[in-house]
């Protein structure tokens, strides 16, 4: 689905994990991460319309898709997002480039975010699409918002229950979220959806995910609570994008106002589409994404 694309394997965290990216294009480095439950290819209908200005890196996370993850400890760091995003800045060093853009999405936008926190000088411009900080997530959590995001709670549950109940069926529990999420399901390809289910049926996937929900719930929120209490933000130039069928605050509080309690600089652009903006709106993500970027 990325003609023109090389496919490397690249082994980070001391040869502990093994990223799976896709490389191509031509112009300035742009590093776009994927999200839950999707894989590198969640990016297929936006990359071939940068792909004239930049070069674009398109891994999958650790873990997740055709990436081989570490094993799961006890305090759930091997998944925290600091160890992602390490694996990123190794990934991007292995490839030759030291100062990027980084654009994510769901997952893989918590990624960017502790990125950016963590490693200020490589970071040059951040797009976060479609999420609200992981330590403002939790803190307005109340019975409403668990409900409509129950998988947070589930999928952070102690292994191996959530592993084995979503490993029971995982083509159905995958498009059970697809379609919960999207806002129009039909925009999702089917050649991307049937990428996504291949790999979401691996048992090492489902535990990768499940990990990644449970550092959500513990290391995760160690981490930014002392960046909070440091008064450390985001400091480069960033954009939220954002679909409006989709991104709620359960504050009442705007998304952009939410942000800017954890950027110094933020905008944002809304999309009249669900979750799935790469894939439900790729001319517009491609083009604000080029905007914000430039060349």
């Amino acid at each position: 689905m990325l003609e023109g694309f090389v496919y490397h394997r690249i082994p980070v965290a001391a040869g502990t994990a093994e990223i799976n990216v896709a490389v191509g294009g031509r112009g300035r480095p742009l590093l776009l991460l994927h999200g839950f439950p999707q894989t590198h290819l969640a990016w297929h209908a936006v990359a071939p319309r940068l792909a004239d200005r930049y070069r674009l890196v398109l891994p999958d996370l650790r873990g997740y898709g055709d990436s081989r993850g570490p094993a799961a400890d006890a305090g759930h760091h091997a998944y925290g997002k600091r160890a992602m995003a390490g694996d990123m800045v190794e990934a991007m060093a292995a490839l030759g480039h030291r100062r990027f853009f980084a654009a994510g999405h769901d997952r893989g936008a918590r990624v960017a975010h502790r990125l950016a926190l963590d490693y200020p000088g490589s970071v040059l411009r951040l797009a976060l699409l479609d999420i609200l900080p992981t330590l403002a997530v939790w803190e307005a959590m109340d019975w409403r918002s668990a409900l409509s995001t129950y998988h947070w709670l589930f999928l952070a549950q102690p292994a191996p229950t959530p592993e084995r109940l979503v490993g029971h069926d995982p083509d159905f529990y995958l498009l059970h979220l697809l379609d919960r999420w999207a806002g129009n399901r039909a925009l999702l390809e089917a050649e991307a959806v049937e990428a996504y289910q291949r790999c979401f049926r691996k048992p090492s996937v489902i535990e990768a995910a499940c990990e990644d929900y449970r550092a959500a719930a513990t290391i995760d929120l160690e981490h930014d609570r002392a960046d909070r209490e440091a008064g450390r933000r985001i400091g480069c130039p960033t954009l939220l994008l954002r679909g409006r069928r989709y991104l709620h605050t359960g504050t009442g509080r705007p998304p952009l106002d939410v942000w800017r309690d954890y950027a110094e600089d933020v905008r944002d652009e809304a999309f009249d589409c669900g979750h799935f903006i790469a894939e439900e709106e790729p001319e517009r993500t491609a083009a604000a994404l080029a905007g914000f970027f430039g060349h």
